[in-house]
C-alpha cells in the first residue's frame, strides 16, 4: 500500500517510489525513520527548555526537577542511528546497476554448476561412508562370532564329561 501526500499543486504524489522485491522491507523502515524523527521533534518541543528572548522577560524556575530530555535524546538518537543502519543494509543489498539479465543468468548457471559438483562430491562421500559402514559391520560380526566360539569352547572345556 503506497503512502500518499499532496504535492504543491494539489495532486496526490506517492511518498516512496515502488521498491523491488529485494527491498520490500524498505518502505516500513523508511516510515519508521520518519516516525522516529517526528517523535523526536515532538519530545523536543514538549520537554525542551524555553528559549529566552531579549524583548520578553520570563521567570524560569532554576530549581525544576531533572528533565528527562537527556534520556529521550539518547533514546531517539539510538533509534534513529539503528534505523539509518538498517536502511544502509537495505541499500547495500540492492543489485548494482551493472547487473543485467545476461549477467544474472550467467551467475545462476555458475551456481547451478557448483551445486551439481557439490552434489556429486556428496554422493561420493556417502558411497564411501556406506562402504566403510559395511566393513565395520562385517568386522563386528566376525568379532562377535569369534567371541561366541571362544565362549562355547570355554564352556565345553569346563563341563566334565560324564
Amino acid at each position: 500500500m503506497a503512502s500518499l501526500f499532496f504535492g504543491g499543486r494539489g495532486e496526490a504524489v506517492e511518498a516512496f517510489p515502488p521498491l523491488s522485491v529485494l527491498t520490500h522491507g524498505g518502505k516500513p523502515v523508511l516510515l519508521m525513520l520518519a516516525d522516529q524523527f517526528c517523535n523526536a521533534i515532538g519530545v523536543l518541543q514538549q520537554c525542551g527548555p524555553p528559549a529566552s528572548f531579549s524583548n520578553i522577560q520570563t521567570a524560569i524556575n532554576k530549581d525544576q526537577p531533572a528533565n528527562p530530555t537527556e534520556e529521550y535524546a539518547q533514546l531517539f538518537a539510538a533509534l534513529i542511528a539503528r534505523t539509518a543502519k538498517d536502511i544502509d543494509v537495505l541499500i547495500d543489498s540492492l543489485p548494482s546497476e551493472e547487473s543485467t539479465a545476461a549477467l544474472q543468468a550467467a551467475s545462476l548457471y555458475k551456481l547451478e554448476e557448483e551445486n551439481h559438483e557439490a552434489a556429486t562430491c556428496l554422493e561420493d562421500v556417502v558411497y564411501r561412508g556406506d562402504m566403510l559402514l559395511e566393513k565395520i559391520q562385517s568386522a563386528l560380526a566376525d568379532i562377535a562370532q569369534s567371541q561366541l566360539k571362544t565362549r562355547s569352547g570355554t564352556h565345553s572345556q569346563s563341563v566334565p564329561d560324564s
